[in-house]
């Protein structure tokens, strides 16, 4: 999954810019088998601070982070992430799309995102959000987190130099979280819908349906 996720990487911005952040050997020997690059780190309280360390050791303006899990996700979106960062330099940028038929607004593992209406986020919760009082004002659609973000290495600092999962990142296990404690915008770019994460080994026949729809196509 790794590896086909690293490929997707390559087809957005070339091979020579795709890195694989681990602290794992066997993983290593994998990604360079097949011709990627990697980014050796220490043991990680999450992926982002993985990545801040990771960041430290390349050179780079902007730091894109695809998460290993998304082995559905669209070249073109990386690309689209990238460029939102150009546009909003002073902002996180992290994917979102809208739920389907089949993906339910209850899925603990599943974040669902409030944004303004200028897709500013205000919150990300694995409650189905928003909320409503009265069924007639229930949302006609919910949005859903897409793993891909864009950040400079200076909000990466930040983010690691932290030192702890802050409040409402420990409880609800979602890492951007910690960016919302410190007061850092983040702008919610629309990606593609059909993207879906291993989160749960009862995602990995879900993902794998979707991706021989991919191949078949």
């Amino acid at each position: 999954m790794i590896l086909w996720v690293a490929e997707l990487s390559a087809k957005a911005v070339g091979n020579e810019h795709v890195y694989i952040a681990t602290d794992d050997e066997r993983i290593k020997i994998a990604v360079e088998s097949a011709g990627f690059k990697v980014v050796m780190t220490g043991p990680a309280l999450t992926g982002t601070d993985r990545l801040a360390e990771a960041a430290e050791l390349i050179t780079a303006d902007i730091i894109v982070n695809v998460q290993g899990d998304e082995p559905l996700v669209d070249p073109d979106d990386i690309k689209k992430i990238a460029n939102a960062k150009h546009q909003y330099p002073n902002m996180i940028i992290n994917g979102f799309s809208y739920l389907n038929e089949n993906e339910k607004p209850q899925n603990v593992n599943i974040p669902k995102v409030i944004t303004t209406e200028e897709n500013n986020l205000v919150y990300m919760s694995r409650l189905p959000i928003p909320g409503f009082k009265d069924l007639k004002n229930a949302p006609a659609s919910y949005k859903k987190q897409v793993c891909i973000y864009a950040f400079n290495k200076s909000e990466l600092k930040l983010f690691r130099d932290f030192g702890r999962k802050s409040t409402l990142e420990h409880s609800e296990d979602i890492e951007i979280l910690r960016f919302l404690e410190f007061g850092t915008p983040i702008k919610m770019i629309e990606t593609k819908p059909g993207s879906y994460a291993v989160d749960a080994p009862e995602d990995v026949a879900i993902v794998e349906a979707e991706l021989r729809k991919v191949l078949s196509s």
